[in-house]
């Protein structure tokens, strides 16, 4: 096998380490590992989909997705582990719900008819998780008020500090790399609910790559967190260690997924 292809699904927040992780895994591994994020998440998906791309970090959701076809040729590699207590060591993340800090709202309930943006319809921390916490509670979209797609949860979070929006629901991990690179982000939003867990978003790799080599690739993200090189690329994410998580840890997400399939957005 030529040179390996790794890319990211994640927010854009997240490339900088996926540039890092790259070549750490080419350096300990001795072999060529390319990342691609030169372009958009979505063609990015769509490679990896078509073999034309090796591994993919991607959602929970979308794997559940990918894993549950019956033709599937993807497997787990491995899944970060968050630093911060909240996750309890554990391969599982938030979703906050976030509002501007003078904002009237400080409950769920003070949502009615508020203004809403989500940051894309196939995420499962922007979108599916807030459906499937309204179909729960006997209510769908119309308990909000105007609902809009942003694009992304970095651009979210623009939205609510520039008064577009009343709230969102932001991933709980890119929130706290959004409050690490700009700490004066605290002053300016507040949680006001917290949605979650859920398992965290893994690594997934095409069965096509031979299986001494993803179970290489597998060991050596694994052991990262005790190597001094690898532990600062870890640190710089919040990222306490990589883990081996199996397919029931996304039951859950499969489950959120098919109470949300009762809500949709109305824009």
């Amino acid at each position: 096998m030529n040179t390996l292809k790794l890319t990211s699904c994640m927010a854009g927040n997240a490339d900088p380490f996926v540039n890092a992780l790259t070549e750490y895994l080419s350096e300990k591994l001795q072999r060529s590992i390319e990342p691609i994020l030169d372009i958009s998440w979505q063609e990015r998906e769509l490679r990896f989909d078509s073999g034309e791309i090796d591994i993919c970090w991607i959602c929970g959701l979308p794997y559940a997705w990918k894993a549950d076809k019956p033709d599937s040729t993807i497997e787990l590699l491995t899944t970060p582990v968050l630093k911060a207590s909240r996750y309890q060591n554990l391969a599982v993340y938030y979703s906050d719900i976030v509002v501007p800090v003078d904002s009237h709202i400080q409950t769920f309930a003070d949502l009615k008819g508020a203004s809403w943006a989500y940051n894309e319809p196939n995420s499962h921390s922007g979108s599916y998780l807030m459906r499937s916490h309204l179909a729960k509670l006997g209510l769908d979209s119309s308990y909000l008020g105007k609902v809009t797609e942003s694009g992304a949860h970095q651009q979210s979070i623009v939205m609510l500090l520039n008064g577009l929006v009343d709230a969102s629901a932001i991933d709980s991990w890119v929130l706290e790399l959004e409050l690490a690179r700009d700490p004066s982000l605290k002053s300016k939003i507040r949680i006001i609910d917290t949605l979650g867990p859920s398992g965290f978003p893994p690594f997934i790799v095409s069965k096509h790559v031979p299986q001494a080599l993803r179970q290489a690739l597998r060991q050596a993200m694994l052991t990262m967190d005790q190597d001094p090189l690898g532990r600062k690329i870890l640190d710089s994410v919040q990222i306490s260690h990589f883990t081996q998580n199996e397919d029931k840890d996304y039951d859950s997400i499969r489950h959120m997924a098919q109470q949300a399939q009762r809500i949709e957005w109305t824009q």
